[in-house]
């Protein structure tokens, strides 16, 4: 199975290109959404949050405020450290199950939609390809603005918290511009699916798990015959 990584910049409009492939029918794994799982009051890594940030971190409800958080952890290197430590175990956990089973439900590939791809090197070194998506530095400038309600500074803060986009494209097997318009990014997404659906490089990455699976087969048959005396 191909395991295909989605990245790009915070506020290129990744999420926007996840959500096409997925209205494709694409198999596809959202970090975003089960970070926001782990992190539901009661949880482990909910409970090391509140630990290491303490109650001002919640809301009324007893979730965690994202904006709050967001702000002490981009304003201190050493403090997101912290919160990446007490989330990203559970993260791959969960990642890690959800691909099991998109393996053995037989799909040729599957999106790994995951923000953070490039300074993961757990999670990046079992993608076979990676796609980044990105725009122009003034757009996703204001793009951030707008949908954190941010000031211009601390919309540079945050992209500058990151790996610089421009690394990440150098590293890209494919790019999407989202610099344009929904239609002229939908059509780079359908381009690639396409090429996705067609590639029999999934067969060469499934065979040898499948002959593993095979020989464990044979043993776990041979000693269970022997065991029972049949051999």
């Amino acid at each position: 199975m191909l395991i295909i990584g989605l990245t790009g910049g915070i506020a290129t409009g990744k999420s926007t290109v996840s959500q096409m492939f997925k209205s494709l029918g694409c198999p596809l794994i959202d970090a975003d959404e089960i970070a926001r799982e782990v992190v539901q009051p009661n949880e482990k890594s909910w409970k090391k949050i509140v630990k290491h940030f303490g109650q001002e971190v919640l809301q009324p409800s007893g979730e965690i405020d994202r904006e709050k958080l967001g702000k002490i952890i981009f304003a201190d290197p050493a403090k997101r450290k912290v919160l990446n430590d007490s989330t990203h175990p559970y993260i791959y956990r969960v990642i890690l199950w959800k691909l099991l089973m998109f393996f053995l439900a037989g799909e040729r590939f599957v999106i790994l939609d995951l923000p953070l791809l490039y300074e993961t090197e757990v999670v990046l070194s079992i993608t076979s390809q990676v796609i980044v998506v990105y725009c122009e530095e003034s757009t996703q400038i204001e793009r951030l603005m707008q949908r954190n309600n941010l000031s211009r500074e601390e919309a540079i803060q945050r992209i500058e918290s990151q790996m610089p986009l421009s690394e990440k494209c150098k590293r890209a097997t494919f790019l999407v511009d989202n610099s344009g318009s929904q239609e002229e990014t939908k059509a780079q997404v359908l381009s690639l699916y396409d090429e996705f659906k067609s590639s029999y490089l999934y067969l060469r990455l499934r065979i040898p798990a499948i002959m593993i699976c095979g020989a464990l087969n044979v043993l776990i048959i041979f000693y269970t015959l022997r065991w029972i005396g049949i051999l």
